[in-house]
């Protein structure tokens, strides 16, 4: 690893972004260390201030770019039983430990530096830089940065998002819509239970609605042998309802997902259930005129469905190793929202194993870190003029 590839991602784990805290000092730290070598950044806050996008770009201006992306955010480290400190770089064993090594510091470190190195050159065609914030909970900073370079006049050529794929090519992953239900029923003392409208009773069945729709999935949805999970997924991570066991709940919320392969319609799933939600709900007012089912959607972003032959990925399979393989991954990233809203071609490739990510002591291999700077070194030399 280069030594100034490793002071940069030392910085940048020093800074504690987790998605819930500002990323504004990683930010102005990328902005003032691209402006060193003359490349001015493009800011693009949050409605609060307290976040922020960047955007940089390198050579001329007349022709679409090869852009890296990253997230600057990471998942938080309190509660997790680290052995080294999480937010300061542990170097040990050919590891670079911290959070953010793996997801996805590391590769925005290689970025940051193949700018730099690139300032120092003339290009044919112009390399350049996203970073954005809230990626871990929803892909959610990205979109307002989305909505600026959607009206410049020159989009990128390709994009690479450099999420941990052990440096393979993934060229496709699932999308993902989360959605929050409200059951609403009418209290009563247990005794009379059969009088009353059980919100907990209505969101069971509600739940049983969802698992059928799973099954539907499975049994005769879009299929797909390139994920470890072939079809799409629906899955309920949260329930809350009742206030003690005498008394019929009237309010009951669950939180669930849908993950689709970009051959199942999402809405069309949702159209689905919330018919089958209006049903339950009609039944449930033959008990409870207030009985009701209200499904709220919290956050949808798209899957991503790169075709092998696009002529940008062959342009990168020309330098890669050839050990590089290409795969498809159950894990979401920004990639389908620049692909859907830029209308440009996505490869995710990056330094480090998903399978570190989130983790206490995440860590990313220094030999990754090696490959992912001879990648992107030999994509900047196919830049050069």
């Amino acid at each position: 690893m280069k030594p100034r590839v490793l002071e940069i991602l030392k910085r940048l784990i020093a800074f504690e972004t987790v998605s819930v805290d500002s990323n504004l000092a990683l930010i102005e730290y990328v902005r003032d260390l691209l402006l060193s070598k003359g490349i001015e950044s493009l800011i693009v806050k949050d409605e609060s201030g307290r976040k922020a996008n960047l955007f940089a770009s390198t050579g001329p201006r007349e022709v679409p770019g090869m852009l890296l992306s990253g997230h600057t955010d990471v998942v938080p480290a309190a509660g997790q039983a680290w052995t080294v400190p999480a937010f300061q770089a542990t170097v040990r064993d050919g590891r670079l430990y911290g959070r953010g090594s793996c997801d996805m510091k590391g590769f925005i470190a290689l970025a940051i530096d193949a700018m730099l190195e690139a300032a120092d050159n003339s290009l044919s065609r112009p390399l350049q830089l996203a970073l954005s914030h809230d990626e871990e909970i929803g892909c959610v900073g990205v979109r307002r940065l989305l909505d600026v370079l959607h009206l410049a006049p020159v989009r990128p050529f390709l994009c690479i998002v450099g999420e941990p794929t052990d440096m393979q090519f993934v060229l496709g992953h699932k999308g993902k819509g989360s959605y929050r239900t409200h059951c609403r029923g009418q209290e009563a003392h247990s005794s009379l239970a059969p009088r009353a409208a059980n919100a907990i009773h209505l969101a069971c069945d509600f739940i049983t609605a969802l698992r059928e729709g799973q099954q539907r999935l499975m049994l005769h949805g879009a299929q797909d042998s390139a994920y470890d999970i072939p079809y799409s997924t629906v899955h309920v991570g949260v329930i809350d309802g009742g206030k003690a066991l005498n008394i019929v709940p009237n309010q009951c919320s669950l939180e669930f997902e849908v993950r689709n392969l970009p051959g199942d319609d999402l809405e069309q799933f949702l159209d689905g259930i919330r018919e089958r939600a209006d049903a339950l709900a009609l039944e449930a007012r033959l008990v409870s005129p207030v009985a009701s089912i209200e499904i709220e959607t919290l956050n949808v972003y798209p899957g991503l469905d790169t075709h092998p032959s696009a002529e940008a990925v062959r342009l990168l399979q020309a330098f890669a190793p050839p050990d590089t393989g290409t795969t498809k991954v159950s894990f979401g990233t920004e990639g389908g929202l620049f692909n859907q809203r830029l209308n440009v071609p996505v490869v995710v490739c990056g330094p480090g194993s998903i399978e570190q990510a989130h983790k206490p002591d995440e860590y990313v291999e220094v030999s990754q870190m090696d490959a992912g700077e001879r990648f992107l070194g030999a994509l900047l030399g196919s830049l050069k003029s």
